[in-house]
């Protein structure tokens, strides 16, 4: 089972406002393009969105629906491969101080995945999620970038005068 973690510096409704949204999916889901709604209300449960995975010059189009929702906090999804099979997706989101930690944990569910599941299988798909929680951190971060929110480095000291000019930390 392929089980990741990340902590995004942004609140957890932050990083919710991400996954809600059916259009974005293809902007942090890795090797997906095109992703929109296709039925029901996303993320509410059976809504299901459409996105295509290219390799090469081949397009295919997939679709993952939601099989369970706890709105800000947890999101389980079943991503359709066609010939691939099936996988079980949840994604949790955890307060952590001011921020959010996010935990994804995959697994196949049916169809040729589940077949071929192994150790080598099981680093790949560690790898995938190492990289969709980076893009997903730098979609929420540079947002609240963009936003105008005041952020420092994690540790960062901030360092000012006081009135009567003293320095302080």
């Amino acid at each position: 089972m392929a089980v990741r973690h990340r902590l995004i510096r942004v609140s957890p409704s932050a990083v919710w406002d991400v996954l809600a949204d059916g259009n974005r999916y293809a902007e942090w889901v890795v090797g997906t393009s095109e992703s929109h709604p296709v039925r029901g209300q996303w993320p509410h449960k059976n809504a299901a969105i459409r996105y295509q995975v290219q390799l090469g010059p081949v397009r295919l189009d997939n679709e993952t629906v939601v099989r369970h929702c706890e709105a800000g906090t947890r999101l389980e999804l079943e991503a359709k491969a066609g010939l691939l099979g099936t996988a079980r997706i949840a994604i949790e989101l955890r307060p952590w101080g001011e921020h959010c930690l996010v935990i994804v944990d995959e697994h196949p569910l049916r169809g040729a995945g589940g077949r071929l599941h192994n150790a080598g299988f099981e680093a790949l798909i560690q790898l995938r999620h190492r990289t969709m929680l980076a893009r997903l951190a730098r979609l929420c971060e540079d947002g609240a970038d963009d936003a105008g929110s005041a952020r420092r480095a994690l540790g960062q000291v901030t360092v000012g005068s006081g009135a009567d000019g003293t320095r302080h930390a």
